[in-house]
């Protein structure tokens, strides 16, 4: 197959997330396009900072969906990878979705990463890909605190993740609050 120019690529990427009825990973589409999944992640790179609203999952890219239902922050603190996998699941059983995690730095201030974990083979997929990487998590930087940005239907879908945080023993709460 003869590779497409760089402009036809990147339609072609966003043709492909689009048609998707879920993530579609890089070196399938690099293996669709005839390229490598290097030139896969850069032109991913290049779509986002031209405006493209492309998510990284666990599973690959999707575009992202449209607003709407409830966004919302919740503050969680824990340290092992077990109370990491209660704490997804928690969230993903309610029916939210962990857009993302965020830390407070002394020296960058605020760092954030995308995870966008929709459903528990979303979590298992993370949690592997935690275990299995030299990368350290950026709870490890605060203690175990951190904060997620979740996305559910509603307010009341959100009460019960927090609900189901607090019951999985990683609901951060301030001391004597």
């Amino acid at each position: 197959m003869k590779p497409m120019k760089a402009d036809g690529r990147r339609r072609a990427i966003l043709e492909k997330l689009a048609a998707a009825t879920g993530p579609v990973s890089a070196s399938r589409l690099a293996e669709q396009l005839g390229v490598t999944r290097q030139i896969v992640v850069g032109d991913v790179a290049l779509l986002r900072a031209a405006g493209a609203k492309i998510d990284a999952t666990p599973r690959g890219y999707r575009l992202q969906e449209a607003a709407g239902g409830y966004t919302a922050l919740v503050a969680c603190c824990h340290s092992t990878a077990d109370a990491m996998r209660r704490e997804l699941y928690a969230v993903v059983d309610q029916g939210g979705v962990v857009a993302d995690v965020w830390v407070e730095n002394a020296l960058y201030g605020e760092i954030r990463a995308n995870l966008n974990v929709a459903s528990r083979y979303d979590a298992d997929a993370f949690l592997k890909q935690a275990e299995a990487s030299p990368a350290s998590l950026l709870s490890s930087m605060t203690g175990g605190v951190h904060l997620h940005t979740i996305r559910c239907p509603d307010e009341a879908a959100f009460r019960r993740i927090e609900d189901a945080l607090q019951a999985a023993g990683v609901l951060y709460e301030k001391e004597g609050g």
